[in-house]
C-alpha cells in the first residue's frame, strides 16, 4: 500500500502531464469539413478558428444562405474533432481513468 507521500507525488507527477498535454492540444490545428470540401474551417485546441477556407464556386449571391450553413457545419465538424482529440489526449494521460467529468480549463 503506498503512503501519503507516494500518492502526492503521483498527483503532482500526473497534474505535471496534464499541464504538459493540454498545451500540447491547444497548439494543434484540426480542420472541419462541409459540402464535399467546398468548404473548411480550422481550429486550434482553444476553439479559436485560424483559417476557413471557401470554394470560389459558392460565391453565389442568391445562395449566401447554403454559404453559411456549411460554414456553420464545417465549424461543427471541426468543433468535434477537437472535442474528440482533448479527450484522447487526457485519456492517456489518466490511463483511461474517469476522473467524473473533469473539464480541460480552455
Amino acid at each position: 500500500m503506498m503512503n501519503i507521500q507516494g500518492i502526492m507525488k503521483q498527483a503532482q507527477m500526473m497534474q505535471k502531464k496534464m499541464e504538459e498535454t493540454q498545451e500540447k492540444l491547444a497548439q494543434q490545428e484540426l480542420t472541419g469539413i462541409s459540402g464535399g470540401g467546398m468548404v473548411k474551417v480550422t481550429l486550434n485546441g482553444k476553439f479559436e478558428m485560424k483559417k476557413v477556407e471557401i470554394d470560389k464556386t459558392l460565391m453565389v449571391e442568391d445562395e449566401v444562405d447554403i454559404l453559411e450553413d456549411l460554414i456553420i457545419a464545417a465549424y461543427n465538424d471541426a468543433h468535434a474533432k477537437v472535442d474528440a482529440s482533448m479527450a484522447e489526449g487526457m485519456k492517456e494521460v489518466t490511463g483511461g481513468m474517469n476522473l467524473g467529468g473533469l473539464k480541460l480549463p480552455f
